[in-house]
């Protein structure tokens, strides 16, 4: 039986990893640390914020203090450090902030988890998860490894890169039992829609603009949330000590050939006109520092832990549209802001 402590678990990927850890293993002991910063919303864990397995802890990673208290009290085997600030647009805007949450706070956690756990480390896991942004950019051809150098281009990638180098210095300098994931643009239910795949169908639903960097020919490796925390749990449970797994979603895409096949399955599952969404279509000045192209090889993964994607980008951005479309309420207060208060009608402050 595992206490495992999720960082960041009221984020996107981090409410879906926290769900199916709670959910598929209702022995485990899971306790969410979340600072509830805009993008962590507690809306997304409705449905299990009463399940007897499960704890959250509004608090902020960089709180030495407040982590030690928590391991002292939980006794916790596992971290699972989903905690970041992960929007490369706002680290242009506010570097420092990615710096102190990505660096000092992986930094602070992996202290703190060192020392509780004292050296006695069977059974423990400091399962770190990061991106695929910390190789760089890719040409035209090519694709990231595990062995790929590291050459961030933005505040965020080289935040999410110096965490990394970090979690790494634990593993070799004291022998914490660390793990690693780098994986490529997550898309489905509960992203906040200030990344490009959520602001379009919010743009499309209420007939605004539709914000192209450049000439839309920057490429994304696509990977739908479910199969990275699948990915993530077979890692947790069966991957090695100690490596580094990338996690693909075999689904390259140009941002203009996807934000066209988004407002053709909009337009069919609202009725429209056929190509009337894209004339929402708008080419704004590009990202400083935008990278050209994202491409994950996760043959590793398949080949030592046989992990696959499920899911192929037509059907998942399908299912992901059925989502946005069926939750309109949940999309409302993510818009309107409302959703900040739902924290406060059902807990108490610390």
């Amino acid at each position: 039986m595992h206490k495992i402590l999720i960082t960041g678990g009221a984020g996107f990927i981090g409410s879906h990893l926290t769900r199916l850890f709670v959910t598929k293993y209702p022995d485990y002991n899971i306790v969410n640390i979340d600072k509830l910063t805009y993008a962590g919303n507690l809306e997304n864990l409705k449905d299990i914020e009463d399940a007897p397995n499960y704890t959250f802890v509004r608090g902020d990673i960089t709180d030495a203090g407040l982590l030690k208290e928590l391991f002292d009290i939980h006794q916790f085997t596992a971290v699972l450090h989903c905690a970041a600030e992960s929007h490369v647009d706002r680290s242009i805007t506010d570097p420092l902030a990615f710096i102190t949450t990505n660096v000092v706070g992986t930094a602070t956690l992996l202290h703190t988890a060192r020392q509780y756990w004292n050296g006695a480390y069977e059974n423990k896991i400091f399962y770190h998860i990061s991106t695929d942004e910390v190789y760089g950019s890719l040409g035209e051809t090519g694709f990231f490894t595990e062995e790929t150098a590291y050459d961030p281009r933005s505040p965020y990638s080289a935040s999410k890169a110096s965490s990394d180098h970090i979690v790494r210095a634990f593993y070799h300098t004291y022998h914490l039992p660390v793990k690693i994931s780098n994986c490529s643009n997550n898309y489905g239910p509960f992203h906040f829609p200030e990344k490009l795949i959520p602001l379009c169908i919010h743009n499309i639903i209420n007939n605004k603009p539709l914000p192209i960097y450049g000439k839309g020919e920057n490429v994304r490796d696509w990977l739908y949330v479910e199969d990275h925390v699948r990915a993530i749990d077979v890692i947790f449970h069966t991957g090695k000590v100690g490596e580094t797994y990338n996690i693909g979603g075999h689904n390259e895409w140009t941002n203009i050939a996807l934000v066209k096949e988004l407002c053709r399955q909009m337009d069919e599952k609202l009725g429209r006109d056929k190509g009337e969404s894209e004339k929402l279509i708008t080419y704004v000045k590009d990202r400083a520092g935008h990278d050209l192209r994202y491409a994950i090889d996760a043959t590793k993964l398949k080949d030592q832990l046989g992990w696959l994607p499920s899911l192929q980008f037509e059907e998942g951005i399908s299912k992901t549209i059925d989502w946005y479309l069926n939750n309109s309420e949940w999309l409302q207060h993510v818009t309107s802001g409302n959703y900040q208060h739902y924290y406060e009608q059902q807990y108490d402050k610390r």
